[in-house]
């Protein structure tokens, strides 16, 4: 009978252990999810303040005219040619109504020709306190000739006018992109060399002998020539020194029509 009656006092003992494990556990998940959607609250806030900013100068976010077209900006990570975060916030492309409205005719000509082929944004309209950083980054260096000089009046990334696009493969998620210094893979095809190279690699107008000399293959020719190809069907102009880089205007036009973005 003592035997039982220890039996007893033992498995209460365990089963009151279980049960208060089970619910600290509970409570520390509960705790964690909540924690989680604080950040996320307030990670959200952050991209409001920014979003607000862009749409009060008559901008629009991309997603909102063609959601199949993936974003991904370059200038929201560290691994860019300033080697430092730019966009503490940003993390969507917004550009000039006609902007955006082109870029879905692209997007459309790409998917005609290609149907398992998505348009990528890695920049869209920048503030021009950015285009000053980068300015500084370069202005020493003979990289300069690459980035506008603010006191002239920006590039027309200051505008809403201009992309740093390319191409990449239909299926890849936007959910695997990271921001700051975190690692991540994006599936675009081949160009030779990769958005934002400052140099000679990236020019559009040597581009035969930059096949001679094995910098860019067949393959990554003929990519860069579909990407001119949709950009130019909707109405974008590219840009000598930068395969990624489109204009639908000139810069003469946009000084004269529209607002630099702060």
């Amino acid at each position: 009978m003592r035997n039982k009656w220890v039996f007893i006092v033992l498995w209460l003992a365990f089963t009151s252990f279980i049960i208060e494990n089970l619910h600290n556990n509970d409570v520390q998940r509960q705790w964690q999810k909540t924690n989680k959607q604080r950040q996320k609250t307030n990670k959200q806030r952050q991209k409001t303040s920014s979003a607000q900013r862009m749409e009060q100068q008559g901008l629009v976010d991309i997603k909102s005219i063609d959601p199949t077209i993936k974003v991904a900006l370059m200038y929201a990570r560290t691994d860019n040619f300033c080697h430092k975060q730019l966009y503490k916030s940003l993390r969507t492309a917004y550009m000039l109504p006609q902007c955006a409205a082109a870029l879905k005719k692209a997007q459309a000509e790409l998917k005609r020709i290609r149907p398992n082929l998505s348009l990528i944004i890695f920049d869209a309209t920048r503030p021009m306190s950015v285009q000053q950083t980068m300015w500084d980054t370069v202005k020493n260096t003979s990289h300069r000739f690459y980035v506008s000089n603010p006191a002239n009046g920006g590039g027309m990334h200051n505008y809403g006018m201009a992309v740093d696009i390319s191409i990449c493969k239909a299926p890849w998620s936007e959910k695997l992109w990271c921001d700051g210094a975190i690692p991540c893979k994006i599936d675009t095809i081949p160009m030779g060399v990769k958005v934002d190279h400052l140099g000679n690699e990236s020019h559009i107008d040597n581009e035969q002998q930059l096949l001679i000399r094995g910098v860019l293959n067949k393959e990554s020719l003929e990519n860069r020539r579909l990407l001119r190809r949709v950009m130019k069907a909707a109405g974008f102009q590219p840009l000598r020194t930068e395969w990624w880089h489109f204009n639908l205007c000139t810069r003469k036009w946009a000084k004269v029509h529209l607002e630099v973005i702060k």
